[in-house]
């Protein structure tokens, strides 16, 4: 397993790079430049800013040097926030996305193998085909939609939670992750009441319960176990997803997450606080996906197996 973990990593460590240099000159393509909103400057001031920040140097020096500042660990200033470095921006707030996340992350999962695993338990009656319904409604209910109607309802009706900020309060994480959490768990459900179904009717069942074995243990110890790897298999891009996908509902309820300076640095061309940005969810979605290749073997003997050879 070992070996496997370090083999993956090495494989994702081209596939960063391949993404930092194409997010790098792709940002220097779109049309403006990092100072082209502000208040209106003159062009002896542009040409200064450019001269200082070496946005005039030709594009493979800006590259090299983007870089070797990259492997020391320097991120680069932000043209946007002015005297702000762009790690010490990530570091205040990728910590909200990540709280965000979490809380969903958790969440879907234990909404989705509820319902998904209660739907294939229930398959054929009422309550079952509602179970499968509910799935059905998470999956086309954007958050865009959904997270105005809780605050609606939740917030600004009953007054139960909080319809918008941030002050690390748990009322003020429940809409939100909810909002961002019901997709995923829509699509969990469907994939472990889908492997479930499709387990219940395997001959090894089927003699399990020749030998008199229980439902429960049937189901617990046998199904679950091959049902579940589907999910494993979804978990780790919808980790990565829930991590760092949180743009919309980051703006409906007001948190200042990562998700929102993502979205204003692209469109106010921070060419640096971009790349930062996307270095932050690339390494999310690989450590993610690697975790859950692990949580797979895991689970799979045959797959554990194909690891030591």
């Amino acid at each position: 397993m070992t070996k496997y973990f370090f083999k993956r990593l090495l494989e994702a460590v081209p596939v960063f790079f391949i993404i930092l240099t194409a997010v790098f000159f792709t940002v220097r393509f779109v049309p403006g430049g990092p100072f082209d909103k502000e208040r209106p400057i003159s062009p002896e001031t542009r040409k200064a800013l450019n001269e200082y920040y070496g946005l005039d140097d030709p594009l493979w020096s800006q590259y090299a040097r983007y870089m070797s500042n990259l492997a020391k660990g320097d991120l680069g200033p932000s043209y946007k926030y002015k005297g702000w470095s762009v790690g010490e921006i990530i570091a205040q707030k990728a910590a909200v996305s990540l709280q965000l996340g979490a809380a969903a992350l958790l969440l879907s999962l234990a909404a989705g193998l509820l319902l998904g695993f209660g739907a294939a338990a229930m398959e054929g009656t009422k309550f079952g085909t509602a179970l499968s319904g509910l799935s059905l409604l998470g999956i086309c209910l954007p958050s865009f939609v959904l997270g105005p109607i809780l605050a609606l309802l939740f917030a600004l009706k009953f007054g139960f939670f909080n319809a918008m900020g941030w002050n690390d309060l748990p009322r003020d994480m429940v809409l939100p992750a909810v909002t961002l959490a019901l997709f995923y768990a829509a699509w969990i459900a469907r994939l472990a009441r889908a492997g479930a179904a499709a387990e219940k009717r395997r001959p090894y069942v089927v003699a399990a319960r020749a030998k008199g074995a229980s439902e429960a243990r049937i189901y617990f110890l046998h199904i679950l176990r091959n049902a579940i790897q589907p999910v494993i298999s979804y978990m780790g891009p919808a980790a990565a997803g829930l991590m760092t996908g949180s743009f919309v509902v980051e703006t409906i309820f007001q948190i200042p997450g990562l998700g929102r300076f993502f979205i204003s640095s692209a469109l106010d061309n921070d060419y640096t606080m971009v790349m930062g940005c996307v270095m932050v969810y690339a390494a999310f979605i690989i450590i993610f996906n690697l975790f859950a290749d692990i949580l797979l073997a895991l689970a799979n003997p045959k797959i554990a197996g194909q690891m030591r050879k």
